[in-house]
Formats: structure tokens, C-alpha cells, sequence
């Protein structure tokens, strides 16, 4: 190229560097709104999700203004390159924060229990709880073959205690209590997931065993979206470990 393009490089550069910026800026503001409240959950997720495509975008004409600098003396490196790191940095880290959704059935209903799973009394399951799913041998098929190590657990305390001490836990967690009834064996409370916090609802159940000790089952349910890209297992999981623990 010669001097005369030098206009066209930080045109092209200035472009893939806005649009990077837009790119995140747009998907933070909208995330931020709908942790507040401000605007719906789904909608401040869909702003994440629109970045994607638009910061690889940003990324791959970045790459182009860099090839154009390169060419025509660097005019506008900085700008290039900052589109490069930006754009490329969200789709890299946006790509990997949904990595889950290939690797765990696309469900956001979860418990140890699949025949009687724990019930509700405080708090209410979403009415279209089968979205996604359509049926409820459908929603327990895909649970098994995608969580078949869910289990319960067996503590030695009775279980006014193990609710007792389920109900710090969910407090050290910031979850927000809506039920505590040590003498009934139930637990339910509200958890949030990501920066937007997605509300998922939760029930911990303790019922006095025979033999001894309490079994303890539990089932935390994503209040929207499909695919919960496993957290409200992990949730589970880690809850029932810090429990057992103790």
C-alpha cells in the first residue's frame, strides 16, 4: 500500500476497535441491569450472548487493520491491536464460560432424588418447569444419563441438626432463606448464579433413618432459561460435600 490508504488503515482500525468496545460494553450494561432487576434475566443473558458473534467479529477485522498497519507503516497499531486483545479476549472468554452447555444435558431441574424428588412448600416450581423437556420421563431420562453420581447423603446428627447447620451454610453462601423448619427436616431457600444472578430455587430434606443418622436429599431448580450448563449439580454437589463434612 502507499500513503495515500494510510486513511483507509485507521478507518478500518478505529472501526474494529468501537466495535470490540460496543461489544462489551453493550453486554455489560445489559447484564447489569437484569442483576438489578432493572431489566429482565433472559434479556441481560441474550446481551452476553450477542457479543459473542460481535466480538469475534471485532477480533477477526482487528486482525485485518493489524495485516493493513503492518503494510502501510502502522498508523493506527494501537488501536488494531486493542481491537485484537479486546475482542478476541471477550469471544475467548464468553466461548469458555459456555463450554458446559456440550458437556451436561440441557435441564435445569436437579435432585438426588428422581423418584420423590424434595418438595416445595415455601416457594413455588415455575409453572413451565418442563420447558425444554416436554415430559417428566423425558426430564428424569436426561438427568440419569447426565448426573448418574447424584445421590444423597448419610449424616450422623439428627436431622434438626443437619438442617440447622444447612441453614449457616446456605446463610455463608448469601442465599436467601425463605424457609427453616429444623423440626419438619426442610430447608428451602433462594441461591444465585453468575453476575446476573439468576435465581435458582432450593430445598434441602433430612428424614431420620431406621438404622441411624439422617439421609439428606436435595434439589436446586433454575427459575428460567433450559439449560442450567450444570450448575445447579454443582451446587448440589458442593452443598451436600461442606454438609457431610462438618
Amino acid at each position: 500500500m502507499t500513503n495515500g490508504n494510510h486513511p483507509w488503515t485507521r478507518r478500518v482500525s478505529a472501526f474494529a476497535f468501537v466495535l470490540a468496545i460496543a461489544a462489551v460494553l453493550v453486554a455489560f450494561i445489559g447484564m447489569t441491569l437484569a442483576r438489578f432487576d432493572l431489566v429482565g434475566k433472559l434479556p441481560g443473558f441474550m446481551s452476553f450472548l450477542y457479543m459473542v458473534p460481535v466480538a469475534g467479529v471485532a477480533a477477526l477485522v482487528g486482525v485485518i487493520a493489524l495485516i493493513m498497519n503492518w503494510r502501510t507503516g502502522w498508523p493506527a497499531a494501537k488501536k488494531a491491536v486493542g481491537a485484537v486483545l479486546i475482542g478476541g479476549g471477550a469471544f475467548g472468554a464468553a466461548t469458555l464460560a459456555m463450554s458446559p452447555a456440550s458437556q451436561v444435558p440441557a435441564i435445569h431441574d436437579i435432585t438426588t432424588d428422581l423418584d420423590s424428588p424434595p418438595a416445595f412448600t415455601e416457594l413455588s416450581i415455575p409453572e413451565d418447569n418442563l420447558r425444554g423437556v416436554d415430559t417428566v420421563e423425558k426430564w428424569k431420562e436426561m438427568h440419569v444419563e447426565g448426573y448418574p453420581d447424584l445421590d444423597g447423603i448419610v449424616v450422623d446428627a439428627s436431622p434438626a441438626d443437619v438442617i440447622a447447620k444447612a441453614e449457616q451454610l446456605a446463610a455463608d453462601r448469601g442465599w436467601t432463606i425463605a424457609a427453616a423448619a429444623p423440626e419438619e427436616g426442610r430447608l428451602e431457600a433462594v441461591s444465585y448464579a453468575s453476575w446476573i444472578k439468576f435465581e435458582d430455587i432450593v430445598v434441602v430434606q433430612a428424614v431420620a433413618q431406621e438404622q441411624g443418622g439422617t439421609r439428606v436429599d436435595m434439589r436446586s431448580v433454575s427459575r428460567v432459561g433450559v439449560s442450567d450448563l450444570g450448575e445447579n449439580a454443582k451446587r448440589i454437589r458442593a452443598f451436600l460435600a461442606d454438609l457431610q463434612a462438618g
